[in-house]
This record gives C-alpha cells, structure tokens and sequence, in this order.
C-alpha cells in the first residue's frame, strides 16, 4: 500500500483490514523505480553528466536490490546522489507508535513491540512516518565506535528500570537498528577503522547483529548506500576486502566530461543572487574560460590527480568572479557591468583552495600554478575564436599585423583592473586594430571588452607581445622591449 497522503489508520486492525502487505526497503526502492520508469519520469533531477555512466548503473543495482557503494573523487555528487534514494521509497509507512525502531506492525522486531502487539492485539495503536524520516546519513570518522553504530548496553537504563544486565531491555541501539526499514548512508567509508568494518560483516551478510554477546537476532531490513574516496587516495585507512567484498554494486562516479556538462552544474550551483543576475552581464566565453581552468587542472602535471579537483573548483571560483565585478559595479556607481578577463585574478583564492599540488607543485607555489593553468585555459579559449598567430606570422594578411605593429613602435598598454567601464574601453580601445579583431570573432556588443582582452592575452601565450602581471594592473609591451627593458618586472 503505498499512499502519498498520511492514512488515518490508527490500529493493527484496521491495518489488517486494508490489505496492507509488508515489503522491505530494497522492494520499494525496486517497485518505485519501476514504476518510475514505465511513466518517463526524470530521476535523480539536478545530476548533470551521469546519464549514461553512473545513474544506469544505479538503476541496475536498484533493481538488483543490491547495498551500493559510490567510488569517486571528490566533488562527484556521491552525497547527493545518496539523498535522492529517498525520493523512491513509500511517502508513508506505518510503524509500532512508540517503537524506537520503526516496527512493521505486521512483522515486529523488537521487544516493545512485540510484547505490546502480544498484548493489545488488533487494538494496538501504529503511527505513520514520511520517507524522509527513514534515512540516516553517518560521516565515518576515525573516532566512530561499534556502540556509536550497533549498540551497547546501557547501565543507566538497567538502573532506572532495575533489570539484570542480561535482561534485553537494557540495550540501546545504534544508528544502524534505529534505521530498520530506512536507507542508511556511510559517508567516507574508508575513514571507518577496521574493526568497526568488520562490524559490518553480519549485517550485510546475514541481515542480524549482536551486541555485547546478547543471544539476540534482529533481522534488520536496511538499504545501505556507502561513498568512497579511491583506496589509492584515502591514505586515512582503506575499505577492508571482505567488506567489500559484501558490497554487491560498486559504482565509479566522474568528474563532468566535456566543459558544456561542467558549465551546467555551475551555472545550477552556484550561488549568485538574483541582484548580481540583474546588473552584472557573463560573457558566454567567460563560462567557458572558468571550466576550462578546471580541465587544466585535472590534467596538470603540478596537481595531485589522486586528489582530484572537485567541481567546487567552478561554483567557488564562479562566485569569485561575480562578486570581483559587483566591486566594481559599487565603487563607480554604475548601473551595469560585465565580466572581464581581469576579474579573473579574483579566483585566485578559489584555485589555490581547491587543489593539491605535487612536490614540484609546491616548489613552483599555488599562485604561480594557478595563474599557469589560467594561462593555459586562455590560450585554448583563444584558440577556439582566433587564428593561431604562429601561422599568421608570415602570412601576406596577417590578422594581427596592426596589433603587432602598434606594439612594435614601443607602444606599451597598462590596464589598471579597477578602471571603471568607459576608462577600461578607452585604454583598450587604444591599441590600433584590437577592437577590429574582436569583431571579427562575431561577438555581441556586451562581450566586446572580454574579446578584446582575450585577443591581447592570447597574443601573449604566443609570445607576440610580453605580458606582466602585477598587483592591480596588468601591462602589455612588445616582447623584445620587455626582454631588454631594465626596468621590466618579470613577476608574470
């Protein structure tokens, strides 16, 4: 019976007369997702990039009615993923009013509530819990004990009801009775001790446990669903084999494959306020610029890639840049803005938190890595509108023939970051044939400023104009001027 509105059932009898059939966790999660299927609704909304890997494989283990365990780096919605079970089971069930352990009052599993069925009969009162109330999510720690998780007896309890320590009614469950007929959620399973895993061995296997050598079986109904950073990884402790080996759906999880995936899950996770929205315009080539540093980053031979770079990466450093243009919006009192390439020296903080570098890595400094994997995600994004100037060079209509040779006659242009629009359009505007160049990628009138910079930053990767990046401006010059000028910073 599966209702989405509370019964008013309130007895075992009237229970009885409904037809009501008893079904474990794993036939729900089976039966809703059958069900589910057959009518074409969307499951698991707001996963981007899992359509064809992982939600398939998740829908087999369902199916299955297998304990899952997600594998992945971080920032791979493992957690996520695991919150959305509950979505497929019951919206209610009824259990044992008063059971501490959410009794099926039609298969009661603990004393109370058997003695109180044994003892009421039909009249037996029973109680109805949504779905969300049956799932329990545990962040395995270092410190997680077999009490914390199975139970313990409980001297206080024995006292205040004055009963032997070998009377039943002494113990106190754990997390793992108390979730009977739930969805139970390890996180970082691999942060669980070893001991405390094997403590997991009969209730995967055999469905029961023991606690403090209590003849005592409790056959208890529980989905579980373990995340996992790759054992090669976690150097905290790894996942047992024979744990694992009880685990019959290991699912490997991924980072978004292509930066149109990767922009999605941005764009849906960061958190910008609708104001910002309003007044501050992101250039389409800006969304792509940020995820391509992410890619950068996963492939950098300076970033640890057992680590990994979670999506978090594009959400925080998203963030970064909306408000690094909303700073300047509020210091020229403007209406509106957009993005520039500049405002890219804002995320700073937000790559150098999200990465763990090698020891070369780390010889080189975060800052100086993530201004080269902005570099390098430039010169891509550069390449994706622009000629490559190495082929252009020689050419009899070079592209940028008037740029290189405005530059070429000792021309250097300073761009402070914090000019407001019309100053920054103006200095840019003053490089002979930059604005032209730009055009000629077709862009929109709002992403102008972003292509023009583009153009003079790709053209620095290619080493046509020297670049120097410094606190608060950035400054481009001729190459050779900026090779042999004395008083050249070479920071950059």
């Amino acid at each position: 019976m599966d209702v989405s509105q509370k019964p008013s059932i309130r007895t075992l009898g009237e229970l009885k007369a409904s037809g009501y059939r008893p079904r474990s966790v794993r036939e729900e999660l089976r039966e809703r997702l059958v069900r589910k299927l057959r009518s074409g609704e969307k499951l698991f909304p707001g996963i981007i990039g899992f359509d064809q890997t992982v939600i398939p494989d998740l829908q087999r283990a369902i199916l299955a009615r297998h304990n899952i365990l997600l594998l992945g780096l971080r920032g791979q919605a493992k957690t996520r993923i695991a919150r959305q079970l509950v979505d497929l089971l019951d919206e209610y069930v009824p259990v044992v009013a008063g059971s501490e352990l959410n009794d099926d009052p039609m298969c009661p599993l603990s004393r109370y509530a058997r003695d109180l069925i044994a003892a009421k009969g039909d009249q037996t009162p029973i109680e109805w819990i949504h779905r969300s109330e049956r799932y329990v999510e545990k962040l395995a720690t270092p410190d997680v004990s077999v009490a914390d998780l199975i139970g313990d007896v409980d001297p206080i309890k024995a006292a205040t009801l004055k009963l032997p320590y070998s009377d039943e009614r002494v113990l106190h469950f754990g997390l793992i009775p108390r979730a009977h007929r739930s969805i139970f959620v390890i996180n970082e399973l691999p942060d669980l001790q070893a001991r405390i895993q094997v403590a997991l061995f009969n209730i995967l296997q055999e469905g029961d446990i023991q606690i403090r050598g209590f003849k005592l079986r409790l056959p208890l109904d529980v989905a579980f669903v373990f995340t996992a950073n790759p054992e090669d990884y976690t150097n905290r402790g790894s996942i047992i084999t024979p744990l694992k080996d009880r685990i019959e759906s290991q699912i490997l999880t991924h980072y978004p494959r292509t930066v149109e995936e990767a922009m999605a899950i941005t764009q849906q996770e960061a958190r910008l306020l609708p104001q910002q929205l309003d007044h501050i315009h992101i250039p389409e080539a800006a969304r792509i610029l940020l995820e391509q540093i992410a890619f950068e980053a996963r492939a950098s031979e300076y970033v640890d890639e057992k680590s990994g770079v979670s999506a978090r990466l594009s959400i925080s450093a998203m963030e970064h840049l909306v408000s690094s243009a909303e700073l300047r919006l509020l210091k020229h009192a403007q209406k509106r803005t957009a993005v520039r390439l500049s405002d890219f020296m804002a995320i700073i903080p937000a790559i150098t938190g999200k990465i763990e570098l090698v020891y070369e890595g780390e010889q080189e400094g975060p800052v100086a890595i993530a201004l080269h994997l902005m570099d390098k995600a430039m010169k891509k994004l550069f390449l994706r509108y622009f000629p490559n100037p190495d082929q252009q060079r020689d050419s009899d209509q070079d592209f940028y023939g008037v740029i290189r040779q405005w530059f070429g006659a000792g021309n250097v242009l300073e761009l402070p970051t914090d000019l407001s629009d019309e100053q920054y359009l103006q200095a840019l505007s003053s490089v002979a044939g930059l604005e032209r160049a730009a055009r000629a990628a077709g862009v929109a009138e709002s992403d102008k400023v972003f292509f023009m910079e583009l153009v003079l930053h790709g053209l620095a990767e290619f080493e046509v104009v020297s670049k120097d990046v410094l606190e608060g401006r950035v400054s481009f010059r001729d190459l050779l001027a900026g090779m042999f000028d004395e008083d050249g910073d070479d920071e950059h």
